[in-house]
């Protein structure tokens, strides 16, 4: 990738040390400024389950826009899917060992930013790729193998109760944000009717006080 972008699993300088392997899942948020466009890169094994949500939490601007393209490519470079939502997910199967690249476009947006929650990353059935056994090693009673199946479904679920509770915590950041939006809009627009009828009695004042001025003057002259 471009010089700068950042890379969830570098490669070893060296082809005698072995791979500097980065987490399979990643969760944060990230401000995408305005007119640009952000790319992440995640390493993924052939066979792997690619999944990739996010979330704009808040927008600034002037249309206050939360809608944002996101896409993902493979490591040649083909686009796998494409979102252009408040929210969206793209899943697919890894084809092929390498980099995949997530992007999210802001240049709709010319005038404010976006935070935007992420939630992506990989996993693979067993979630181990790199510690396979032997097929001799795997010859086990069936005891042993109905405990192996079992600890692999509880991952499983596991691994779904985690993303859950990521897009809860999506929800839960932009519903905040809006919160806070609403509550400082209520306020701001509250004084400002607040200054609008306080303005508006002193000037009717006035005027009526020019008034009864002018008419008083009138008689005396007559």
């Amino acid at each position: 990738g471009p010089a700068g972008c950042p890379r969830t699993e570098p490669l070893s300088g060296s082809g005698q040390e072995p791979l500097f392997r980065g987490a399979d899942r990643y969760d944060f948020a990230v401000v995408i400024p305005a007119g640009t466009v952000e790319c992440f890169w995640q390493f993924a094994h052939q066979s792997g389950n690619f999944f990739f949500s996010y979330e704009v939490q808040r927008a600034t601007g002037i249309a206050n826009s939360r809608t944002i393209l996101a896409t993902a490519s493979d490591p040649s470079g083909f686009q796998l899917g494409v979102s252009q939502h408040v929210r969206g997910q793209i899943n697919f199967l890894t084809k092929e060992t390498g980099f995949y690249q997530l992007c999210l476009d802001n240049q709709q947006n010319h005038f404010g930013f976006m935070q935007v929650y992420l939630n992506f990353g990989v996993y693979y059935e067993g979630f181990d790729v790199e510690n396979k056994q032997p097929e001799e090693q795997k010859e086990l009673n069936d005891t042993l193998g109905a405990i192996e199946v079992s600890i692999r479904k509880l991952q499983l679920n596991i691994f779904h109760m985690w993303r859950f509770y990521n897009f809860a915590r999506m929800r839960k950041g932009a519903d905040s944000f809006l919160l806070e939006s609403n509550y400082n809009y209520v306020n701001w627009w509250s004084m400002a009717q607040s200054c609008v009828i306080v303005l508006s009695g002193v000037l009717q004042l006035y005027f009526l006080k020019r008034l009864f001025n002018g008419q008083t003057s009138g008689r005396q002259k007559c």
